[in-house]
């Protein structure tokens, strides 16, 4: 973990600075990784207005890369704490930051997996805004849900097909297991799209904007691992009923039924027709959820 205080002006990387960092770190972006650079200013700058951030907002962005929304971040924020598994670009960030960043600013990098991070230095997180890395983009938008309560709202960038999926309501042709962990802790909302080419490497695919105001869980004596397990299990199968879904999970179809009709629900529906308040009357009325042994 590296650290920096602030006193110098803000200036946003332009696409040649991006491409001349880059050459310089020998920094060759992966597929591996999911790494799309933002070379444009105005993007980023776009990014963080919709945001909508507070200066005493506690930033939290996931993979930053070579500073691109980092630097936009700081212009709006007093605090920016970074998560990059990425080592040559952890390592570089303090540097470019203490160099382009406004005066008055603080900022840490922590070089982990964001899916793994357990905790961050300094106060709490409040905001997560993140261009997410496209093959790991929802594993690491629920972790981090999971794991930073303190956290009121945000916004990150993933693939426009995983956008429509966190945000899509009961009863759409993309809602599914992302839609409802989302809702489990979310409100979540499309907030506008991202074209190809502001992007290095230029992906082959359009990016959404997914904005989200944090908001307690349903109010239910069942764990979220419990929850989950239920949503899990009901959307395996899509084409089936939540009564031939859900067996496995119950036990038997009859145990399925019989937990189904406890918590309200027709075992004739499917996983796409509930919301997340009903999977979670559903795990109240089925078995316990497996848990590790001590």
């Amino acid at each position: 973990m590296a650290r920096v205080r602030q006193e110098a002006l803000s200036s946003l990387l332009t696409a040649r600075d991006v491409r001349d960092l880059a050459t310089r770190l020998g920094v060759r972006p992966t597929k591996t990784l999911g790494q799309n650079f933002v070379v444009d200013a105005n993007t980023v700058r776009r990014i963080v207005r919709l945001a909508d951030l507070d200066r005493d907002d506690v930033v939290v962005e996931v993979g930053p890369g070579l500073g691109s929304l980092t630097l936009a971040l700081l212009e709006v924020a007093d605090r920016v704490v970074a998560v990059e598994i990425d080592p040559v670009l952890a390592a570089e960030l303090p540097t470019t930051v203490g160099a382009r960043a406004r005066a008055g600013t603080s900022f840490d990098v922590v070089l982990a997996d964001a899916v793994a991070v357990e905790q961050l230095p300094g106060p709490a997180p409040t905001a997560l805004v993140a261009n997410l890395p496209y093959n790991v983009a929802v594993p690491v938008l629920l972790s981090m849900l999971a794991r930073f309560g303190t956290l009121r709202h945000g916004l990150v960038m993933v693939q426009s097909e995983v956008a429509d999926r966190l945000v899509a309501p009961p009863g759409s042709r993309t809602y599914g297991v992302p839609s409802v962990k989302t809702a489990w802790y979310a409100e979540a909302r499309r907030a506008g799209s991202v074209p190809p080419p502001v992007f290095w490497p230029v992906p082959r695919v359009d990016s959404g904007l997914v904005a989200f105001t944090c908001r307690r869980p349903p109010s239910t004596s069942a764990t979220r691992e419990e929850v989950f397990a239920v949503v899990d299990a009901a959307f395996a199968q899509r084409r089936k009923t939540l009564r031939a879904a859900l067996a496995g999970w119950a036990g038997s179809a009859a145990a399925a039924e019989q937990a189904l009709r406890a918590a309200g629900v027709d075992p004739s529906a499917r996983g796409e027709q509930l919301g997340v308040e009903d999977f979670a009357r559903i795990a109240e009325a089925g078995p316990a959820a497996p848990r590790p042994p001590a």
